[in-house]
């Protein structure tokens, strides 16, 4: 089981491979957009490397919630409404919702990414050692 900082180095390590980003430059706030100059495609690369790394599996629904952030239900002009809010924090308990909330632009959502938040999410799928 690996421990808070073993995640936090298999990470930065994904992601400076992934992103071509220098080690310093991946620390737990850092935004994997506009920080790292992660785009969309690059998402896929981070999601292999992490399966990878833990030995894990991540569903795209988990880290991208697509079906929540186009869904007219949780959408108004562009914006995500209560109902996504609260439908984001129970899917996404690993994600600051509430710095989202502020102005919850749909096209903003992926910019709010941080490594941290990449952190806590793997945390959740493997036992975690304290250290």
């Amino acid at each position: 089981m690996p421990t808070k900082e073993e995640i936090f180095s298999k990470i930065q390590a994904a992601l400076v491979e992934a992103l071509g980003v220098d080690e310093d430059e991946v620390t737990p706030e850092a935004t994997l957009m506009s920080d790292l100059g992660a785009e969309s495609i690059d998402f896929l690369d981070i999601v292999f490397r992490l399966e990878k790394a833990f030995d894990i599996k991540i569903p795209r629904a988990e880290l991208f919630p697509d079906d929540i952030l186009t869904n007219e239900q949780y959408v108004s002009d562009g914006k995500v409404t209560p109902e996504g809010l609260e439908q984001l924090r129970k899917r996404m308990p690993f994600f600051n919702v509430d710095a989202f909330e502020a102005n919850p632009n749909v096209k903003d959502f992926t910019a709010m990414l941080t490594v941290q938040d990449m952190c806590r999410y793997v945390e959740s799928k493997v036992q975690v050692t304290a250290s």
